[in-house]
């Protein structure tokens, strides 16, 4: 089974199946380099950097890591491939613990070999499987943002001022994204938004990747700092916020990059629909609520130094660098996934949804 990519397609497989061809969004918007990954090292590197990065697109990536990995092994016997792969498997799900698509790719995976094995398939034949799996996966993925964008427009109205926080396009995901992708759909219908973007410290996700998206689109775009929303929302510049997400609890809290909870209060304050855009695969219904999601630390000099010349902070001073925050539900006007816009209660909601299949 075989994609017809996009040149533009954040993560694809090479025609000979040996190597992931991601466009490494660490470079981007100054250049666009892409890099052929192809080791288990290289894997976890990407993730781990933000090469790769967006929950549904790491989950996509996941889906072919575990295919190219397999193929790797399969000429071994089916205990042997088995143990290597899991054993790849449980690295490559370390990565990166808060967005929930890695290990939910890396285990629909996993159970694909599982059940190949107890059926009595060869090793090769199972990597066979886990190509197509793979090819699955990112179909979904482009058809779950689809609709997505359909249910978020339908929210929307021609002129809408929309706040974005972190970046949740086409980059992030597949094809339109999640977050951004009633935005793009709307630009293509010929509805005409004003789309602010926070810079979202500490990665400036929103500067560097959202703008890149959304001024390549043609959509009207102004990136602002991140403590400047309370202003626009007051002098009602803001008629709605939309963000992705990174994981969705069973409650309905969601995680999301860092600072995505003060938008939150910051629109409930001023009476501004604050919307999350994820698909199901993002849903952690084994996750009671949002305290039980484990956050992300990340290495101090993302604040300190990244974005300067020289650091920009004393020697001895101390940080605190988290990579997500977690907004609580009864902050979100609606969570919009491509099974429907679910409604508070979210427990009620989220069960139902997933429960669907």
């Amino acid at each position: 089974m075989s994609l017809k990519y996009k040149e533009t397609d954040p993560v694809r497989l090479s025609d000979d199946r040996s190597t992931i061809i991601v466009l490494d969004q660490t470079k981007l918007p100054d250049e666009v380099v892409y890099l052929n990954i192809n080791s288990l090292d290289q894997m976890y590197d990407a993730i781990k950097t933000l090469a790769v990065r967006g929950a549904p697109c790491i989950g996509v990536f996941a889906g072919y890591c575990m295919a190219v990995l397999a193929e790797k092994y399969k000429e071994l016997d089916p205990e042997d491939f088995a143990e290597k792969v899991r054993s790849d498997a449980a690295y490559l799900d370390s990565s990166r613990p808060t967005a929930v698509n890695l290990s939910w790719a890396v285990k629909r995976q996993l159970k694909l070999m599982d059940t190949g094995l107890s059926s009595g398939l060869t090793p090769d034949k199972i990597t066979d499987r886990l190509f197509d799996e793979a090819v699955i996966i990112h179909e979904e993925d482009i058809g779950m943002c689809m609709r997505i964008a359909e249910y978020g427009l339908s929210l929307l109205h021609d002129g809408d001022g929309i706040l974005t926080h972190c970046n949740a396009g086409a980059l992030a995901t597949t094809r339109y994204g999640t977050g951004l992708g009633p935005i793009l759909l709307g630009r293509e219908r010929g509805y005409v938004f004003h789309v602010y973007s926070d810079e979202t410290r500490p990665l400036l996700q929103g500067a560097r990747l959202t703008a890149f998206e959304l001024v390549n689109a043609g959509v009207d775009e102004t990136v602002i700092c991140d403590n400047m929303a309370s202003l626009l929302m007051k002098q009602g510049k803001i008629q709605a916020v939309l963000v992705g997400c990174d994981r969705i609890a069973a409650n309905g809290d969601t995680a999301n990059k860092i600072g995505t909870s003060g938008v939150a209060i910051l629109a409930k304050h001023y009476g501004i629909p604050f919307y999350v855009l994820g698909t199901y695969s993002t849903i952690d219904v084994k996750m009671p609520t949002g305290d039980d999601i484990e956050i992300e630390y990340r290495e101090p000099d993302e604040i300190r130094t990244m974005w300067y010349e020289k650091p920009m902070a004393p020697k001895g001073a101390k940080f605190y660098n988290p990579a997500f925050d977690v907004t609580d539900h009864e902050l979100i006007t609606a969570i919009i996934t491509d099974r429907g816009i679910l409604k508070p209660p979210y427990d009620r909601a989220i069960a139902t949804v997933m429960g669907s299949r």
